[in-house]
């Protein structure tokens, strides 16, 4: 199906799978919006790659936490574009915290984790909506997390926050359609910098082979892997809305291997 000159925003895009996402569509003919709140510099080289592949890009500095960064940012595409196909909230934060350190986290931490990662996808959802209705088609994805499934993860905030981004996936389906298909991804170990800074360099060693001795798949995911599930619900999936999709190598199964007796 040729996809090209159609129109998404990946919230979060100046790196890891936000940047991934950003770079594949663009790769298959569509215009981009790379959105970041600081990271201004891996931002431009975003774009610039985007725009050696023939893609057109807008960069957008924002902060999807802010209602009025959101229907700006839907209203700078519409002027520079005139439709929305696509919205990827990619966009998130945390704070690492050990989940038996219950004094690790304050209601500062909890609002501001909330507000990014469940209030700024409600936030740009409802910002692009009704210009995919008016196109008459469109697709939502949230990049949640298996945290958000099982209760893991950096911190019991984020954890939380991305079961809630689950819960708020399935209300919005419901509402949305039939215009606009609204999914969710929940990647688990992500290679890559944000992790590896957040959990220190022999933390994120450990992890990352744990994960890849133990699960079904013994693989962990990369930027690339999401971006291509994250795509999939994009481009094709006519009949799924309101779908989530584990991308974890199977850890959520959490089966034990077979013995023989």
């Amino acid at each position: 199906m040729n996809q090209s000159g159609k129109v998404v925003v990946v919230t979060g895009s100046a790196r890891g799978v936000g940047a991934a996402v950003a770079r594949m569509l663009a790769d298959r003919g569509w215009k981009v919006v790379i959105n970041y709140s600081r990271s201004e510099d891996q931002a431009r080289e975003v774009a610039k790659a985007c725009q050696r592949s023939g893609g057109e890009t807008l960069l957008c500095r924002a902060d999807v936490a802010s209602d009025g960064d959101c229907r700006r940012m839907a209203d700078e595409v519409m002027e520079k574009w005139g439709r929305i196909d696509a919205l990827v909230n990619n966009a998130g934060t945390t704070k690492f915290c050990d989940h038996n350190d219950l004094e690790g986290l304050t209601a500062e931490d909890f609002q501001h984790i909330y507000a990014v990662n469940v209030i700024g996808p409600y936030q740009m959802t409802r910002a692009v909506a009704p210009h995919m209705k008016n196109t008459g088609a469109g697709a939502v994805v949230n990049v949640a997390s298996i945290a958000g499934v099982t209760g893991i993860g950096s911190s019991v905030a984020y954890a939380a926050s991305k079961g809630a981004l689950v819960t708020m996936t399935l209300s919005l389906a419901r509402v949305l359609g039939p215009e606009i298909r609204v999914n969710a991804v929940c990647p688990g170990f992500i290679q890559g910098s944000w992790l590896r800074e957040g959990m220190g360099h022999e933390t994120y060693e450990a992890v990352k082979q744990f994960w890849e001795n133990t699960t079904p798949l013994r693989t962990t995911a990369t930027p690339e892997t999401v971006a291509e599930a994250i795509i999939y619900f994009i481009t094709g999936a006519p009949l799924v809305t309101g779908e989530t999709l584990m991308l974890d190598g199977g850890f959520h199964l959490a089966v034990a291997p077979l013995t023989r007796r």
